[in-house]
């Protein structure tokens, strides 16, 4: 019995490697295939196209992410403390990027959506619905919130408005190439709940 190829594999590692350090533009696919190890007409039997290969790479990363996220934010422990937690997730995984590749990537999903929105309609629409995705887990959250009685009843936009925050100060962490950016994160993100309090109270 011949061996199992993992070539479709190596592809999309290679791609979301090149493409969280470099960008979407920058690379084509030679490069991909010849950091994958993968002969450039293999390629096209496994992906039709760039943008194919692309959206897989999307929804795999998102896949890792979103185990991650979801093993944070539906853990048995105060509502708060588990956004808390996710928030200064970020500024580890950067500090390790930094240790390990020697610079700050930043977030793959956002990169590309600052890079391909007006691109690449197809692309745009994949991560429109994964933000959508993690706004909805952090409404999820902040709903926790209210049932223990630690916030009111926040606005509509509060959940996009702290993954706003997230993904801005992980892009402000990648243009200085420095994790420690992102030291304030969760203290930048309690603002906006007291913010969203002040608010509810003065209505």
């Amino acid at each position: 019995m011949g061996r199992v190829s993992n070539a479709r594999e190596r592809l999309v590692e290679a791609a979301c490697r090149l493409m969280l350090s470099r960008g979407y533009a920058s690379i084509g696919v030679a490069e991909i295939c010849a950091r994958a190890d993968v002969r450039k007409g293999s390629f096209y039997h496994f992906f039709e196209s760039k943008q194919a290969l692309t959206l897989e790479v999307i929804d795999g990363h998102w896949a890792r992410e979103r185990a991650a996220w979801i093993s944070v934010l539906r853990a048995p422990e105060p509502a708060l403390e588990r956004l808390e937690k996710l928030f200064r997730h970020q500024l580890e995984a950067q500090r390790a990027a930094l240790v390990t590749d020697g610079a700050v990537h930043g977030c793959l999903l956002g990169n590309l959506a600052l890079e391909l929105s007006n691109q690449d309609s197809v692309v745009r629409a994949r991560l429109e619905e994964i933000f959508g995705e993690q706004v909805a887990l952090i409404q999820e959250v902040l709903d926790d919130a209210v049932a223990e009685g630690v916030i009111p009843v926040p606005g509509p936009s509060l959940a996009r408005a702290l993954v706003a925050q997230l993904e801005g100060q992980v892009m402000f962490a990648k243009i200085a190439n420095d994790p420690d950016v992102l030291g304030d994160l969760w203290d930048q993100a309690k603002l906006l709940l007291r913010v969203a309090e002040a608010s509810q109270t003065t209505s």
